[in-house]
């Protein structure tokens, strides 16, 4: 008859089978901690709003502790402001998708503009996000980046609707161009957001869309020249 196990090997068993235990999921299952962490507040965000969002939610949506987004981004406005400059980098890329070589100034524009609305209407809580400086900081390299790069987008439309290469410094009448296509994409993605619109698309033929009002809103504001 086998003896059986005496208690310091039954306890050394114990031991053994607790360092074969695998990691915890924030360690291994995780290819990239920092881009879960900005998943996970994307998706509270969306869910939410900026409200909701917060360091502890962040890490508790992501599966981590709850020093993991303190590691990775400092405090609550560097989780946001990191959160923000992947928001204009996707808000680049939409605006540019439609964007066709050769096109004539004023169809890029709308293509730009269409562009910009629908990334409001996509990623609604992201878009809010990313124009509320006061909960951003400016300073972070990737967030001044995507800024720049978003104004790049829609002032080198209204350049070449312009005819022009627009330069650091501008003329008044370029910035006018500018803030006026900037303020009539802008304004109307958040009367569209805050739901403002709806009266007004009642009031339309059937099937009339916002779409199809924003297309009827660039045919009246045509680029200079155009």
């Amino acid at each position: 008859m086998k003896a059986g196990k005496t208690q310091p090997e039954r306890a050394t068993g114990k031991a053994q089978r607790r360092v074969r235990k695998p990691k915890r999921p924030e360690t291994y299952h995780h290819g990239s901690l920092r881009a879960a962490l900005l998943q996970a507040a994307e998706r509270i965000l969306e869910r939410d709003g900026i409200q909701g969002l917060t360091l502890r939610a962040a890490a508790r949506a992501a599966g981590v502790s709850h020093a993991a987004p303190k590691n990775h981004f400092g405090d609550l406005a560097g989780l946001l402001s990191e959160l923000a400059a992947v928001g204009f980098e996707r808000f680049v890329a939409v605006m540019q998708a439609d964007v066709r070589d050769g096109d004539p100034p004023a169809e890029r524009m709308a293509a730009i503009g269409r562009g910009y609305i629908a990334f409001a209407r996509t990623y609604p809580g992201l878009f809010l996000l990313m124009f509320r400086g006061e909960r951003l900081d400016m300073d972070r390299p990737a967030l001044r980046a995507g800024v720049e790069a978003s104004r790049r987008v829609l002032s080198g439309a209204v350049g070449a609707s312009r005819n022009e290469e627009l330069e650091e410094k501008l003329t008044l009448p370029q910035a006018a161009d500018i803030v006026a296509a900037w303020s009539l994409v802008h304004g109307f993605a958040m009367l569209l957001l805050d739901g403002r619109l709806k009266p007004l698309l009642a009031r339309l033929p059937p099937g009339t869309d916002a779409d199809a009002l924003l297309a009827a809103v660039f045919g009246r504001a045509r680029p200079r020249g155009q």
